[in-house]
């Protein structure tokens, strides 16, 4: 099937550009000697994991529980769901735990702790744990420089019902930054942090086995990995147009883009509407940090070969996407199709229930995401 066939609004997977990402990232984890524990939360369908782990150990990392759940079922054995622990699953995590080699859980807090204990008790299991840490980003994880996190710490190595792992971090504050350069220190952070307070750990007599890291643009970067055991990007598979404005790839490396037709054209408004709205891209701003006229996404030929510079999607309704330059009409009339590239692939890929994979304009494969939580 050629690309000409597909109803539209759909999602398009370049399998070049996911080979090629996913290749790039297995090297480099074999270069900085880490494990490769990829986040499957981009793309939520085990073909795209698989491309993922190959000539690794095979572990991955989840966002849900769902998630955990279909990567189970296809095979994987040895997950982490690095997502802080909602009590109230707490048991379906340890039933799903008791099925597969691994699972590691994600807490940061007393409560979520006594409610796995209680959980793993009922079931008379042990709970494989890491602690969350905070290194910067602000968004969850003990504060590492004070005694509660250590304390924490020693509560989950001397519990009877938990098995301590280790620390588990994510520098998300890198993708505050404007360019490579600024990446950097973030990365640097990012290490110093999780490798820091395991030391700390350690000296306090908690051994610490894992010290896990990563987010897709510190891992593009980062030079030195001393002291880490393992790294957690994701978004690398299909990458996006805000990783682009940041630095972290190349627009020709994005891998994921939404078909879209154009069912309206108003030259003295000099815009096109596309039947690609929020339902399709999402209402992610983008990287408005670096463009605050970024729009929802780049606009790119069907083909894929071309990026409409002069062209920006300035608006999103539910259905309906617009977009806006002084050429649009001379670009697109209506019944043409076209490209973008979403500011966020992990958001646009979950609105979609199939992604169509693609070698140049020919359909080859039809991968289809878990839903759900």
């Amino acid at each position: 099937m050629n690309i000409d066939e597909l109803p539209t609004p759909c999602a398009l997977v370049d399998r070049g550009r996911v080979d090629a990402n996913t290749a790039w990232m297995s090297r480099r984890a074999l270069e900085l000697g880490v494990a490769l524990r990829p986040h499957v939360k981009t793309h939520k369908c085990a073909e795209a994991g698989r491309l993922q782990v190959r000539g690794h150990f095979g572990g991955v990392t989840v966002s849900t529980l769902a998630e955990a759940r279909a990567f189970a079922e296809s095979g994987f054995e040895d997950i982490t769901w690095a997502f802080p622990l909602s009590p109230d699953r707490a048991r379906e995590a340890l039933e799903l735990g008791g099925s597969i080699e691994r699972l590691n859980l994600l807490v940061d807090h007393d409560d979520a702790v006594t409610a796995l204990e209680h959980a793993a008790r009922t079931h008379d299991v042990r709970a494989r744990v890491l602690l969350e840490v905070d290194c910067g980003d602000h968004r969850g994880g003990v504060d590492p420089t004070t005694d509660a996190g250590v304390a924490l710490a020693r509560r989950l190595q001397t519990s009877d019902r938990v098995d301590f792992r280790g620390v588990l971090t994510h520098g998300g504050h890198a993708y505050a930054a404007t360019d490579r350069a600024a990446i950097a220190p973030v990365a640097a952070e990012e290490r110093d942090v999780a490798v820091a307070f395991a030391s700390r750990l350690r000296d306090e007599g908690i051994p610490v086995e894992e010290v896990s890291v990563g987010s897709t643009p510190t891992m593009r970067v980062v030079e030195d990995l001393s002291g880490v055991t393992e790294i957690r990007p994701g978004n690398y598979v299909f990458f996006d147009a805000f990783q682009a404005a940041i630095g972290s790839c190349g627009v020709d490396e994005i891998a994921f883009s939404v078909l879209a037709t154009v069912v309206g054209a108003y030259t003295e408004q000099g815009k096109v509407i596309v039947n690609a709205g929020a339902l399709a891209l999402s209402k992610d701003a983008g990287p408005t940090h670096v463009d605050p006229d970024c729009g929802f996404g780049l606009v790119v030929s069907q083909d894929g070969a071309t990026v409409h510079r002069d062209l920006r999607v300035t608006s999103l309704s539910q259905e309906h996407g617009q977009i806006r330059g002084a050429g649009a009409t001379d670009h697109f009339r209506v019944g043409d199709r076209l490209r973008i590239l979403p500011n966020h692939s992990c958001l646009a890929a979950a609105q979609f229930d199939r992604y169509h994979v693609t070698s140049g304009t020919e359909v080859t494969e039809t991968w289809t995401p878990t839903r759900g939580w």
